[in-house]
């Protein structure tokens, strides 16, 4: 099964689509590829506000070519991404087209209900993920491709580059930490676009209910994993620029201690800090309600803290998993026991990270444990890879 699917792939996809010259063009610009695929049949559309081509929403693309569009489904933040993170997005409809969004949760084992499978032949993803095993765009991909598997319904992923594309780092996750945070054994940071990442999970028997799918993906033209992609529209509320698109692999681990990463504030995933650390630092920040964070940790607290936002983003790229922000804020907290919640664990995937920060070992040494990880999951992913591949 594994070889299969990426011989398929090459046979299905010439390799002169998927040349590294020339400009890059995404899977839903190629529109002669897939246009053929979804005539005659009842499409549902996995997207939100970054499924955009140029000024216009991949929607609206599938109209204008007389495809039968019956569904939507939208993931965390919403169709139009501004919802809370984590926050439940019920049934409406699309405030433009009148097109039903349905809930993803309204049926059984956190899949959509019945009534809503009924609605369609073919499920369209189209969405912008970042390339990280705690940003749950994936997720939600892997959670309606298994109802699709069980439901004999088929699968068409339209491409995009991943943002943090051009390497690998992180342990792999344990079992016992999987979690709506951590979906898959793959590292932290895994590398790879939505295509590859779905084909992985039909090739790995992935899928919770170890069935598969009709799977094609219309993959990015003139992409490689070395290309820096830089992304025209901010994938969520509190990712909204590059600079938090860099440092969210090392910054997001804040989220599983008591200090702020900056959630309520302009620059969220580019700072942290806490009321705690006034004698430590002279940069300060308060979170406040706003859309996309309504109820921020410390909010209205004045934080002080550490501000990224001198870096270049050359220099965040170079960061990529980097444990010395989580150790010198430890430290900085005179090693309160508390400052570990049970949520680090299920982000870093792992307990020996927490164990040997409480211990006193270096950020080096820690990266040291996961090496043999990044290096097994690079030669497990190969064959899935629709795109060339040399770290930076």
């Amino acid at each position: 099964m594994l070889k299969l699917i990426y011989i398929l792939s090459m046979l299905i996809y010439p390799l002169s689509l998927f040349s590294s010259t020339g400009e890059l063009r995404l899977g839903a610009e190629r529109t002669a590829l897939y246009t053929p695929l979804l005539e005659g049949k009842r499409i549902a559309l996995y997207s939100n506000h970054t499924g955009m081509i140029g000024d216009q929403h991949v929607l609206d693309i599938l109209l204008s070519k007389g495809l039968d569009v019956k569904a939507i489904f939208s993931p965390e933040h919403g169709f139009r991404g501004n919802a809370d993170a984590g926050e439940q997005v019920s049934n409406t409809k699309d405030s433009k087209t009148g097109i039903p969004i349905l809930s993803l949760y309204d049926g059984k084992e956190k899949r959509p209900s019945k009534s809503s499978m009924d609605k369609f032949d073919v499920l369209v993803i189209d969405i912008q993920d970042v390339g990280l095993r705690f940003y749950t765009y994936y997720i939600t991909m892997v959670q309606l491709m298994d109802a699709c598997a069980t439901d004999n319904k088929e699968v068409i992923i339209f491409d995009r580059p991943n943002p943090n594309g051009y390497y690998v780092d992180g342990p792999i996750l344990e079992p016992k930490y999987k979690s709506g945070v951590g979906g898959l054994p793959i590292p932290i940071v895994h590398g790879m676009t939505l295509g590859e990442l779905a084909q992985m999970c039909l090739g790995e028997d992935w899928l919770p209910s170890k069935k598969s799918c009709k799977l094609t993906v219309i993959p990015c033209e003139n992409y490689t994993h070395q290309t820096i992609y830089d992304l025209p529209i901010a994938p969520s509320p509190n990712l909204p620029n590059m600079l938090s698109i860099y440092l969210y692999p090392s910054i997001c681990l804040f989220e599983g201690t008591p200090l702020s990463l900056g959630r309520g504030t302009d620059f969220p995933f580019q700072v942290y800090g806490h009321p705690n650390l006034k004698d430590k630092y002279s940069f300060s920040f308060t979170p406040r309600s706003r859309p996309g964070a309504k109820n921020p940790p410390l909010l209205n607290q004045k934080c002080y803290g550490v501000d990224y936002r001198s870096l270049s983003l050359k220099q965040a790229q170079s960061m990529k998993i980097d444990l010395s922000p989580i150790i010198e804020a430890y430290k900085a907290m005179k090693g309160d026991a508390k400052f570990f919640k049970p949520f680090f664990n299920l982000l870093v995937g792992v307990d020996y990270v927490k164990k040997m920060i409480v211990a006193g070992n270096s950020a080096d040494e820690i990266r040291v444990m996961w090496a043999s990880d990044v290096e097994s999951f690079k030669i497990k992913r190969k064959p899935y890879l629709l795109y060339p591949d040399n770290e930076l």
